[in-house]
């Protein structure tokens, strides 16, 4: 498989997505890195953002959780997105980065860890798998049990990890950081491209985006919607949300970022005869 390190080489693919369109669905403030490296190797992106970030309906379950920072033993970030939050949050009770400094923090992946870096919080525990699961993977129950873990997270975000640690022994808080709305988009420009067949790739980079892209085209079947565009997807749980709405995810990443999402879609191409565009 094409490493998304080999990406980087200016030259090394002689723009290997040239002449595909491809569409983002990240939210607004999160596509551009992944709209950047499509453009890089050729695409033309056509940004559809499905996901709008919100700010909880209250912060008094977080505030009270930040106020008792220094009783905690994990802080667990499942989202690079919680990360804003949690710092806003952090700095509104007047407490600093350096009381966190007692804490064993895990992230998700390496994007989420990179942010944590840059604002000065180090990360002990990331994951092989950029998953939930992954992170399972990396602790056991002995070391979790009568543990004291905060995870700030979506509203909508899966269940396994909190309540698998709790299973294990661990007091585990659960608090809202950010919700997920579906944005007022004109759906018909991109419904139209994809009815003449002028879009060779969606991309999903959560099961959000995937259940929020059906939602505003007013259909079930994902299939239907798409038209034969091949949706690539940024891991096996995103996948999974796609099969679930009618859909085939063809493009499936194995290294669970953005990088290894675009070198999926690299390798999706290079395994493939060349067709020109809206054929």
């Amino acid at each position: 498989m094409t490493q998304p390190a080999d990406i980087d080489r200016a030259g090394a693919f002689d723009k290997p997505l040239a002449g595909k369109r491809i569409v983002v669905t990240r939210a607004r403030a999160q596509a551009r890195a992944l709209a950047k490296q499509i453009e890089e190797l050729g695409g033309e992106v056509i940004e559809f953002p499905t996901i709008e970030i919100q700010p909880p309906e209250n912060f008094s379950a977080f505030d009270a959780a930040v106020a008792k920072i220094e009783s905690y033993d994990w802080l667990m970030f499942t989202s690079v997105n919680a990360i804003a939050p949690f710092l806003s949050r952090l700095q509104h009770g007047g407490k600093t980065v350096k009381m966190l400094e007692h804490l064993d923090v895990g992230a998700i992946g390496p994007e989420t860890a990179k942010e944590l870096a840059a604002n000065g919080i180090s990360c002990c525990l990331v994951p092989q798998r950029y998953q939930a699961e992954g992170i399972l993977d990396e602790v056991t129950p002995d070391l979790m049990r009568g543990k004291r873990v905060l995870i700030p997270r979506a509203a909508e975000a899966r269940e396994v990890l909190p309540e698998t640690l709790r299973k294990w022994g661990a007091a585990v808080d659960v608090v809202v950081a950010y919700r997920t709305a579906v944005p007022v988009v004109d759906v018909e420009p991109l419904a139209k491209r994809i009815r003449r067949r002028e879009v060779q790739v969606i991309t999903f980079t959560s099961s959000s985006t995937v259940k929020n892209f059906v939602r505003l085209f007013n259909r079930k079947n994902l299939a239907e919607i798409v038209n034969g565009s091949a949706i690539a997807c940024i891991g096996p749980v995103t996948a999974y949300t796609v099969e679930q709405l009618g859909g085939h995810a063809a493009i499936v990443a194995t290294e669970f970022t953005i990088p290894g999402l675009v070198s999926a879609i690299v390798d999706h191409f290079e395994s493939r005869p060349t067709s020109k565009v809206g054929a």
